[in-house]
């Protein structure tokens, strides 16, 4: 008898936890799935593959980590294709009717829809900047820079990311063939060594907040503080020096004396050789200054710290 008691006890207690219990409340506060994570009907990427397997553009993802089945957090450990493309049942009983999403093609999708498959996982880190970048204003999409459905995306390997931001940036690529450059084209240095191109708070999309800090990354020996400072240099480095490349040594917008005497062209020597004056004590123009670089005698032209720099001589 007891024994019946304590088990119509036991079922009871059990429907009330299953009915008010902690599940029963998460499910309730758990917030409505995202478009594109939704649950299909499609048949899973089985049901794809079984027209597209011959596609190497579309069987090369299973390559990539969106095709780890294991992690919840990659699309096919979601919902497989239709994570992306979104519901496709229509379009596996019949070719006539497309993915609910498409990328690429003449039927592609709006900026707006293929984005918004994108940040419904990547919204984070380095694209937290996204809304409202330069990028994302100018109606750029997503898989207009990345390709999703190979093992290696292109414009995240360094040799290969320059190519793909050329063929919008034409100017900067005339620039980084020119004679002096920073080795993009040898593959060294790429575009988001300095730029994040999902956004940031900074100008021009720079990584850093300032120009001067997005070059210190690499240039610390430049960072000071000094002794005695040179004030363009503290102001902005791009006061001086072009980044994606000029036809001058170091990356100078100008060749010396004639960048230094766009500030210092005065009566003294720093005029020469426009105004033909002469050093101090000096009855003509001093040959050591006609058209002699600067920096030959202020070599510490971005900042000295020695007692005896103060016009950046040592």
């Amino acid at each position: 008898m007891y024994k019946t008691l304590i088990i119509a006890f036991i079922s009871a207690l059990m429907s009330v936890v299953v009915q008010y219990g902690p599940t029963a409340q998460a499910a309730e506060m758990t917030p409505a799935t995202p478009d594109h994570a939704a649950i299909t009907s499609a048949g899973g990427p089985e049901a794809c593959l079984k027209c597209h397997e011959t596609n190497p553009k579309v069987v090369s993802i299973l390559a990539t980590p969106h095709a780890m089945k294991g992690d919840k957090n990659a699309p096919f450990g979601q919902n497989g294709c239709e994570t992306c493309h979104g519901s496709s049942t229509a379009h596996v009983e019949s070719r006539k009717n497309l993915p609910s999403v498409l990328f690429a093609g003449p039927n592609k999708s709006s900026v707006e829809a293929r984005n918004g498959q994108c940040l419904g996982c990547h919204q984070d880190n380095l694209r937290m900047n996204w809304q409202g970048s330069q990028h994302e204003t100018n109606d750029k999409a997503c898989t207009d820079c990345h390709t999703i459905h190979v093992a290696k995306d292109p414009v995240l390997v360094k040799a290969t990311q320059p190519e793909l931001c050329f063929t919008c940036h034409a100017e900067q690529r005339a620039d980084a063939n020119k004679f002096s450059h920073h080795p993009i084209v040898e593959g060294k240095v790429t575009c988001s060594d300095c730029h994040n191109p999902h956004g940031s708070p900074g100008p021009k999309l720079l990584k850093e907040f300032t120009v001067n800090e997005t070059c210190y990354t690499c240039h610390m020996e430049k960072r000071g503080p000094m002794l005695f400072e040179h004030e363009p240099v503290r102001e902005n480095c791009l006061t001086c020096h072009s980044p994606h490349g000029t036809t001058q040594a170091r990356l100078l917008v100008e060749r010396p004396p004639y960048l230094c005497q766009e500030c210092h062209a005065n009566s003294g020597h720093q005029a020469q050789p426009i105004a033909g004056q002469n050093l101090a004590g000096q009855t003509a123009a001093n040959v050591r200054a006609m058209a002699k670089g600067c920096v030959t005698c202020h070599s510490q032209i971005h900042g000295s710290n020695s007692p005896n720099g103060t016009f950046l001589t040592r």
